[in-house]
Formats: structure tokens, sequence, C-alpha cells
């Protein structure tokens, strides 16, 4: 079988919009909408699809920290610096559910893959479990002694994995409501958390500027690494399991390749921290958001198929992904800068960390005809040279009025606004200025189940 040679990651939108630093992002289940939290204490909702409008959806009285899709893609999940969680129904009606959450900043939010419920984590050193349609809070987890910074649900929704400032992250069984393993490697806050798409593995970021892989049930560290040179903020895994993108104060995104343990790319491309980075459901796109207000979406442009199929069949039963989902296990990586250095495009590939000879020999076979795998300097994308007025301006505003809804005690519906501004990329700018008058409420349901700068990624560096 022959592997075909994958273009590099390109820069393929870029959404301008925020009035303050990007702090979340995550697209829905078909791709074509993206949603970003900030700063700036709105919600915005990107369409993929160009020349189309986006949405900003204000409600939240503070700060946006986090944002997160239901699986269907009706629903949208915040969280907020003002104690609260919205549901909102991602249209351009702008409708929310207020859930009063917490007794502190809400962190972060994530849907179980039922969809019938949601997690939360809060400042206030909890996590906390949520009805999605009942609009009900079911339960609490309390061990972590410090602010608790995400929480995540297991692809099958039986665990829960919690990260938190106490420099450990936790994990959790859904059904006795007890933490099973704390892993306490991390040398500083642990910042971001999630579980491999196998559910076997999770992998975990830190101030400590370390990425670190563990193995949910022999909780061992299978793998480490230590490659930016500032706190890591944000991971996401590519739904194949193979590759993890990181998002990190020293301003880059890079693309680690798990299946080798070894760095693929470092993007160049917001100024100032990278601080929120996800794959789509798909893994043919990733988005970035930074403090230099800005959205990125980037073509993956991985060859999964053809490399993933020859992975799977050519690694030998030592070191085999068994259908469980395990990654390899493999030594620290070193910082950047003291590993060996290649000087050219046709250079030969370095040698995997910890790989088996015969691994070793097939994957040399597929790096010859990829250059993914091979290290140096690559243009992605140039943007010096485009016009600063292209940069999509306000295009619209739409106002919205609705009544209160009565959705129980815990939640609660008041009067929002949603501002709709240009979604297009920055060279399809359309002129449009018109004020719309939105419909009253009806329900809330699931109904499912730039600025200017060069974009450089490098290898291995």
């Amino acid at each position: 079988m022959t592997a075909h040679c994958p273009e590099d990651p390109s820069l393929e939108r870029h959404f301008k919009g925020h009035r303050d630093a990007v702090t979340s992002v995550d697209f829905s289940l078909n791709t074509k909408q993206l949603a970003s939290g900030s700063m700036d204490s709105c919600l915005m909702v990107w369409h993929m699809k160009p020349q189309t409008r986006a949405y900003r959806f204000a409600g939240h009285k503070d700060a946006v920290t986090c944002v997160n899709f239901s699986p269907s893609g009706h629903l949208l999940a915040s969280g907020s610096r003002d104690k609260t969680v919205r549901i909102w129904v991602p249209n351009v009606k702008g409708e929310s559910t207020v859930f009063r959450a917490h007794t502190a900043t809400v962190r972060s939010v994530h849907f179980c893959s039922d969809g019938q419920s949601f997690v939360t984590a809060s400042d206030d050193k909890t996590v906390k479990v949520w009805s999605t349609h009942r609009q009900k809070f079911l339960f609490s987890l309390s061990q972590h002694i410090n602010w608790v910074r995400c929480a995540k649900f297991s692809p099958d929704g039986r665990l829960i994995v919690s990260a938190s400032d106490d420099k450990t992250v936790k994990l959790w069984d859904k059904t006795s409501r007890e933490c099973v393993h704390s892993y306490c490697e991390h040398g500083g806050f642990v910042t971001y958390v999630d579980f491999h798409p196998s559910g076997t593995c999770i992998a975990a970021a830190g101030m400590d500027n370390t990425v670190k892989v563990w193995d949910v049930r022999t909780h061992r560290l299978l793998q480490h690494y230590q490659l930016h040179s500032a706190a890591v903020n944000a991971l996401s895994f590519h739904p194949s399991g193979n590759y993890l993108v990181t998002a990190s104060s020293d301003s880059t995104l890079k693309i680690l390749d798990l299946m080798e343990g070894r760095l693929l790319y470092t993007l160049h491309g917001h100024q100032g921290p990278a601080t929120t980075v996800a794959f789509s459901r798909t893994g043919e796109y990733f988005a970035s958001g930074g403090s230099d207000e800005q959205v990125m979406v980037w073509k993956s442009n991985f060859d999964i198929v053809d490399y993933g199929e020859v992975l799977r069949v050519q690694r030998p039963p030592a070191t085999r992904a068994s259908s469980s989902g395990t990654l390899p296990e493999v030594d620290p990586l070193v910082p950047p800068g003291r590993g060996r250095s290649q000087e050219s495009m046709q250079s030969h590939s370095q040698e995997p960390v910890s790989v088996p000879q015969s691994l070793t020999s097939t994957l040399e076979h597929i790096v010859g005809q990829l250059d993914v795998l091979t290290q140096g300097p690559l243009w992605i994308q140039h943007l010096d040279n485009w016009p600063q007025e292209h940069h999509s301006p306000w295009l619209d505003l739409l106002e919205f009025e609705s009544d209160s809804l009565h959705l129980g005690a815990a939640a609660d519906t008041d009067r929002r606004q949603a501002e709709a501004v240009s979604g297009e990329p920055a060279a399809n700018h359309a002129e449009n200025n018109t004020v719309i008058r939105g419909t009253r409420i009806k329900s809330l349901v699931d109904l499912g189940g730039g600025r200017s700068g060069i974009c450089t990624g490098h290898l291995g560096k």
C-alpha cells in the first residue's frame, strides 16, 4: 500500500470580531459552525461557508472562559467569570438559558457524548455534573484543593477527568462519583486535560510548559513532551488518535505525532499567547485563538487514511495500537534546541524515540514518501501583504428581544442581544448594514440524540 504525500497545514480562514483575548474555540458536528468565547464577555458563532455573516451573542456579564457544542450541534454551552453557564441555540435568534452554576468563575464546560448531561469546572474548586434538558444539577465532585481549570467526559461517558491548580489531574468514576486516581507528575498548575478518542489515555497540559499522556487503566505515564518555551494552555486530539495539537503562551501551536512520540510542526500565527486550540470533529480542520483577539482556522492536510492504515497493519505486536487504542510509551522529549537539527527538506528523518527496529523500518519507508515527517522551515501562509482594510469589518447589528422562560429553578432566561459581524475571509469582504428584529423564544430543544504577519511552520523545532 502506498502512502500519499500530504500537504503541510495551511491557514484557511482568519476571523476578526472579538474585542479582547479569545479564550476558547469549538467546532459543531458538521463543521459548518465554529464557536469562540472571549474576555469581551461575548460568544461568536462563525460560519465556515464563505461570505456568511457570523453572530455575536451577548448575555454573559463577564468574560466567557469556555465554549462547547453538544454532540448533535444543536446546542452550544458557554461558561463565564460571571459564575454562570449558558446553553444557547446557535442560530440567528440567539436564545440562551442560564444556569447559576458555581460560586466562582466557571473555567470549563463539556457535554457528555449522549448530550444528556454536561460537566463544569470552577474556581470554587468543584466539578459539577448537570442534566442538559431538565436543567438540573446532578452532583458535585470536590476533592481538588485549588481552582479547577478543566473537566471532560470520557468518550463513553463513564469517566470524568479534571485538571487543577493544585497540580493534579484527577480521574473520576461518574457512577460511583469516586476519585479513581490522582496524577501528580506536573510541576505546576494543570491548565487543560482531555481524553484520547479511544478513551484509554488522557493528555494534560501545564504551566510547567509540558504535555503528559497517561494510560487511564494502568495509570502509567506513557509520554512526556517539553517542547514549548512557555505555559501550554490547551490541547486537542485528532479524531484518529494519532496526532495532538497544543497551544502555548510562547505564541505557537505544535502538532505532535503520538505514534512516533515526536514533534511534526510548529505553527506561528498568533501575535502573543495562543490560548486555545481544537480539531474539528472530522479532523480536517483545527481552530486556534489567542490574546491577539483573533480566531484562525487551519486545514490539517493529514494523510490520515493511508498513513493510519499503514501504521495499523505494519506495527509489530509489541507496540501495536490495539482495538482499545493504546499509545506507545516513549521517553521524555527534550526542549527545543537540544535535539539534532536538520538543514534541508531532503535530509533524512530523525529516528523515532523508543520505537522497535521493525516499526522504525516501516516508518522510514513511510517517511521517505511523506514530507510531513521531514524537518526544516516551511512557508505556510503569507499575510504581510494583506490590505488592512480587508480585515473583517463590522457589517450588521441584529437585535433580538424575548420573554423569559420558566425552565426550572436552576435555569433562568433573560433579555439578550445578538450582533452579527462579518464571518467571511478577509478577501471576501461584502458590505451590508441591515437592522432586523427577531422573534420570541419558543423552546430550548436539542433536536438530535488579523493582524498582518507571517505564518510559518517548523518541523521538529
